[in-house]
């Protein structure tokens, strides 16, 4: 387990599933300046941000090429890393093929698995478990062996050798498609105790006690009791524009909130 001692006047900030690059390039395009206008506007007393996966609609690292485009987002990034704010990424399903480009290139941490942190502040000392959520929970059998395929080195090794023009308009147009209005309707519906990540939390907390679970992934925004001191926090998404959308966590070492 990590810990943050947090220092005075500074925050942490969580936000995940920007998914940028969907549907198009002008949409994203205004997408992607609200992210970096929010990283702005928080970059005086951000501490820690941690972006919790998706942040790409498609992202993969050849040897020797990064995908085009996202330079506000990078450059803001790497001015952000540069002026001593910590930035933390998890892979998401979408951006599952991030490899060591954000380490070397901006000094950020990717993170494929769950991590956990202890965030002190004074008196004050919270658990956190952090994670985007892809494959976690009961069900979902189909995605949790497609995510073993897309996570072995042989598939990343056939994909890193299709020419990137053709493997990048393959992956784009997969990604796209799984996105039609009946499907996105349909991923925005409150399952009650069906909740997956939800439940996943619980069988955590079952095992070991963390007072906040974080979580990308669902595209639903959810604050929900764990237990009698434990939450989970599912931070929605940025792509859709509903109402589950441009919301973001803070956390100032004794209050968690969502704010959009």
């Amino acid at each position: 387990m990590s810990i943050i001692n947090l220092q005075k006047n500074k925050k942490i900030y969580f936000a995940s599933d920007f998914h940028l690059g969907y549907p198009d390039h002008q949409t994203s395009l205004v997408r992607e300046r609200k992210v970096v206008a929010w990283l702005d506007s928080i970059k005086n007393d951000a501490q820690v941000v941690f972006l919790v996966g998706d942040i790409f609609d498609f992202w993969f690292e050849y040897k020797n090429v990064v995908p085009k485009g996202f330079v506000r987002l990078l450059g803001k990034l790497a001015e952000l890393s540069d002026a001593g704010v910590e930035v933390i990424i998890f892979a998401g399903n979408h951006d599952i093929w991030m490899f060591d480009y954000f380490t070397k290139e901006m000094g950020i941490k990717v993170y494929r698995e769950f991590q956990e942190y202890t965030i002190q502040k004074e008196n004050h000392s919270k658990n956190f478990y952090v994670v985007h959520g892809d494959g976690l929970g009961p069900g979902d059998f189909g995605y949790k062996y497609l995510k073993k395929v897309f996570e072995s080195k042989l598939s990343q090794w056939a994909f890193g050798w299709i020419h990137p023009h053709a493997g990048m308009t393959l992956a784009t147009w997969w990604s796209g498609s799984r996105k039609d209005e009946e499907r996105i309707n349909e991923e925005l519906k409150f399952r009650g105790d069906g909740e997956w990540l939800w439940s996943f939390a619980k069988e955590q907390e079952a095992l070991k006690h963390h007072d906040f679970y974080i979580f990308g992934h669902r595209h639903l925004l959810l604050d929900l009791p764990v237990s009698e001191n434990s939450r989970y926090i599912n931070l929605g998404q940025w792509a859709y524009d509903d109402e589950n959308s441009y919301h973001f966590a803070v956390y100032d070492g004794v209050e968690l909130i969502v704010k959009k």
